[in-house]
């Protein structure tokens, strides 16, 4: 069930802790800490009693001071500042479970992304990290150059080349793409089934593109497709990301910070989909 209103929105936070219960060991008061998008899911495989969210079914982190377990916390690396820290429990996490934790990918080989969005950008700086090739597709030229700077070795604009999937197919020689980060959903989930390669993965992340449309699935298990719906990852799993993001000093990209007073239009800047990477509000001023 969804979150009655009102309610308190909002899953990724950076702050201080402040005071600590008698029973928590490891944490302090001044320590830095990030949440957690599900604060129940430490480890292991995703259960029903793991599905627990931030600013959906629990309170969110949308607020000067929040209360929550232990176990809901995490610590960031030490050199990313507050503002860099806070944009890494649900985007980060999505984009390091959807390109590197399980799916087996070396060094060479080809990643498709969509957009330049937090996941998106997130995505294409593990990718480069991990020695990867990534196209990534855009509405815009300029938002594709932003992208190549940050390691892309190709940029299809889907504007001027809607059929994709036809462009991703030949700068990878008619084979298609290892993996594809898909955030589009139903809407484009048929071009992505066309670019990736015989028994390549599709990580859905999102359905930006829409939730529901007919499919023909007969591409999907001629070609051995693997799907894999991705919902963020666990507190083991962020642990793992934030030791990769510290030895390959990874910096989250943030387009824009609007103070916390000026939230609506910090949700108005996202709706328009004109940033690349993050928007954030700051809590501070």
């Amino acid at each position: 069930a969804g979150p009655s209103i009102p309610y308190t929105p909002l899953s990724d936070a950076c702050g201080i802790v402040e005071e600590v219960g008698e029973d928590v060991k490891g944490l302090r008061p001044g320590d830095r800490v990030c949440s957690t998008f599900f604060p129940t899911w430490q480890s292991g495989r995703l259960a029903p009693e793991k599905l627990s969210m931030l600013g959906a079914s629990e309170l969110g982190v949308g607020q000067q001071h929040f209360l929550l377990p232990q176990s809901a916390l995490a610590r960031p690396p030490d050199f990313l500042t507050d503002i860099q820290a806070a944009t890494l429990p649900c985007a980060a996490l999505t984009a390091w479970r959807a390109v590197l934790d399980g799916t087996g990918l070396l060094p060479g080989e080809t990643i498709l992304l969509q957009g330049t969005g937090g996941v998106s950008i997130f995505a294409l700086q593990f990718a480069v990290a991990a020695g990867l090739r990534a196209i990534v597709t855009s509405s815009s030229d300029e938002k594709l150059e932003r992208a190549k700077a940050l390691g892309a070795t190709d940029g299809i604009n889907y504007r001027s080349k809607p059929d994709w999937a036809a462009e991703a197919l030949q700068l990878t020689s008619g084979k298609g793409v290892d993996l594809v980060v898909e955030v589009g959903g139903a809407g484009t989930l048929a071009q992505s089934i066309r670019a990736v390669r015989l028994e390549g993965t599709i990580s859905l992340v999102g359905m930006l593109a829409g939730g529901t449309q007919p499919l023909d699935v007969r591409t999907i298990y001629m070609k051995n497709v693997i799907v894999r719906g991705i919902t963020v990852g666990s507190l083991e799993m962020f642990q793992r990301m934030c030791k990769a993001i510290s030895a390959h000093n990874i910096e989250p990209v943030v387009c824009k910070v609007f103070p916390w007073r000026e939230a609506r239009s910090a949700f108005e800047a996202l709706k328009q989909g004109g940033h690349i990477g993050k928007i954030v509000l700051d809590f501070t001023t």
